[in-house]
């Protein structure tokens, strides 16, 4: 087990995503080839609140999932190391996607990825996002790491 901590800096060495599109905050565990614990801090300024909806905003619930797919990406940077080096991750595939409760301002995404398994350059997780302990999306998903 790792409690080490990757901040945001960190988590944009490791995948090319940047503002408006790095839905992730900081990893606050990782286990190598197992799984990873990621934070996204929901705030008002998001660019999606201004669309979805002004008069009662909350976080689209693709978002929530490619929060996960992030989290799932530093897991695999992580766990590849140097071999990652020149890389991306792309997502593949969603499956069975279930959103449970809205998501707003103010909240904190706990966002829980964890290996199903890996066949050479696809990856499968199952992914769990929570606020205040609560369930509010769930999805399995894959992805593939491949040259630039």
């Amino acid at each position: 087990m790792s409690d080490r901590v990757i901040d945001v800096k960190g988590i944009m060495a490791a995948i090319p995503h940047r503002y408006p599109f790095l839905l992730l905050d900081r990893v606050v565990e990782l286990r190598p080839d197992d799984s990873c614990i990621g934070i996204k801090n929901v705030t008002i300024n998001e660019a999606f609140f201004q669309g979805h909806f002004p008069s009662d905003p909350v976080m689209p619930g693709v978002l929530i999932v490619e929060a996960m797919a992030q989290t799932s990406a530093v897991l695999v940077v992580e766990t590849l190391g140097a071999e990652s080096r020149g890389k991306l991750v792309y997502f593949m595939s969603i499956e069975g996607a279930k959103f449970r409760r809205p998501v707003g301002p103010g909240d904190q995404l706990k966002l829980y990825v964890k290996k199903a398994q890996r066949r050479m350059s696809v990856w499968k997780f199952s992914g769990e996002a929570t606020v205040d302990g609560k369930v509010v999306a769930e999805a399995t998903f894959s992805a593939m790491i491949r040259d630039r």
